[in-house]
C-alpha cells in the first residue's frame, strides 16, 4: 500500500518547520559499525521531559529526496533477546537492512518500553499473556493504559535531521498521523515482512483488529505451526 500526502514543497515545509518551537536537542553523535554496515548514532534529549532518543542514520539527507524512515519503540525483549511474542526485533533489523541497501535513511529509537509501561510491568503483562490474556487484556488486568506512547518529538527529530519527504516503514497508523501532523510529507508506506511464529500470530491479530495496525495476516497461518512470512503493510 502506498500513502501519499500533498502538503507543499520541501522548501515550504522547511520554512514552516523552522518557525516551530524546538522541543528536542541534538546532544551527541558517533560512528556505529554494525553487521549491516556503518551507520551514524545520534543522541537527542527532550526539552520538555527526561526522555532520550537515539537515531540510527545512514547517508546525508536532502529535503527534496524521499527518504526511508522509521519510528521504533524500544523493545528489550524483542530487539535484544529475540522474543517471538512480538515482531519488534524483526522489524528493527529489516528496517536497518533496507536502509543499508538504499544507503540512506533514519530510525528514531524511542525509549518507551512496553508501549510506555516499562520493562517490569511488561514482564508482568507477559506473565498474564502466558495465562491466556492478549497484549491489550494484560495491560487492562494490571490497571495500566494500553498505549502511552506519543510520537510528536520523534517527528520533530526526523525534521531536525533534514528529512521532509518520508518513506515510512511502519504498520502503526498513529505514527503516520504524528508525522503528517508535524508537517512532513509521507510519500510511501513501506512494508516490513516478518517471519511468523506460532507465538506471534495472536499478537499480530490483536494489533490489527483492536489497535488498527496495517497488518496482512493470511488466513491459512492459523492452521500452520511452521514459519511463514507475514506482510506488515
Amino acid at each position: 500500500m502506498t500513502q501519499t500526502t500533498r502538503i507543499g514543497t520541501a522548501s515550504h515545509l522547511g520554512h514552516a518547520l523552522s518557525e516551530r518551537r524546538r522541543t528536542v536537542e541534538r546532544v551527541a553523535e558517533a560512528r556505529l559499525p554494525t553487521e549491516m554496515g556503518e551507520f551514524r548514532l545520534i543522541g537527542y534529549r527532550s526539552k520538555t521531559s527526561n526522555e532520550e532518543f537515539v537515531v540510527i542514520a545512514k547517508g546525508r539527507f536532502r529535503a527534496e529526496r524521499p527518504t526511508l524512515a522509521r519510528i521504533h519503540s524500544q523493545c528489550l525483549t524483542g530487539d535484544v533477546f529475540g522474543s517471538t511474542k512480538c515482531d519488534c526485533g524483526q522489524q528493527l533489523k529489516t528496517a536497518m537492512r533496507l536502509i543499508a541497501a538504499e544507503k540512506s535513511g533514519a530510525i528514531v529509537y524511542q525509549q518507551q518500553e512496553g508501549r510506555g509501561i516499562g520493562i517490569i510491568n511488561k514482564i508482568r503483562a507477559y506473565a498474564l499473556q502466558d495465562k491466556g490474556a492478549d497484549t491489550i487484556e494484560a495491560n487492562e488486568q494490571l490497571g495500566l493504559p494500553v498505549d502511552l506512547r506519543r510520537y510528536e518529538q520523534c517527528a520533530e527529530i526526523l525534521a531536525d535531521l533534514g528529512l521532509r519527504r518520508i518513506k515510512l516503514m511502519s504498520n502503526n497508523p498513529k505514527k503516520f498521523e504524528a508525522v503528517e501532523r508535524f508537517g512532513l510529507e509521507i510519500v510511501e508506506s513501506v512494508p516490513l515482512p516478518v517471519n511468523f511464529h506460532k507465538t506471534l500470530v495472536r499478537y499480530l491479530k490483536t494489533k490489527r483488529d483492536q489497535m488498527g495496525h496495517l497488518i496482512n495476516i493470511p488466513e491459512e497461518i492459523y492452521e500452520q505451526t511452521r514459519s511463514c512470512v507475514v506482510q506488515t503493510v
